[in-house]
């Protein structure tokens, strides 16, 4: 088993709706150790290099709006960035955020629990979770210096 790194973030409709601390919980509990973490205004620049492998697709542009908070009217827009380690890190934390889409994810996972489809047809599945170790290793040097992750 592999000791990974990945990177979490808990996005603007966790915050709004005051999710933090419930999905902390969850994170905490399932034995991966936090090893950074952050509150961060998403700039249009981050956001774009976050999500640069998605730039093709028709939903970008709302994907980018969604993390700055823009979809949700939030002004002051921040979002929780998180990094947790541990044996197998990457897929584990996958598993227990579930599904992206939050009406196929299973009840006990994150999304699963506290992800929706609002009455407005917004998507918002609360949280991010790097796909693998490729992903994991990019999106950690685009939201941390390596001098805030302590391990």
């Amino acid at each position: 088993m592999a000791r990974e790194k990945t990177l979490i973030l808990i996005k603007p409709d966790a915050t709004i709706r005051k999710l933090t601390g419930l999905i902390i919980d969850r994170l905490e509990n399932s034995g991966f150790e936090m090893v950074a973490a952050k509150l961060i205004k998403v700039t249009d620049d981050l956001a774009r290099k976050h999500y640069d492998s998605l730039k093709n697709q028709p939903f970008f542009e709302n994907l980018i709006k969604y993390i700055k908070g823009e979809l949700h009217g939030i002004k002051n827009n921040k979002i929780l960035a998180l990094v947790y380690s541990g044996e197998n890190a990457i897929s584990e934390i996958r598993r227990l955020v579930g599904s992206t889409n939050p009406e196929e994810a299973d009840p006990s996972t994150i999304r699963g629990s506290f992800g929706r489809i609002t009455t407005k047809g917004l998507f918002e599945n609360v949280i991010h979770a790097s796909a693998n170790k490729e992903d994991a290793e990019r999106e950690i040097r685009l939201w941390f210096k390596e001098d805030e992750i302590i391990e």
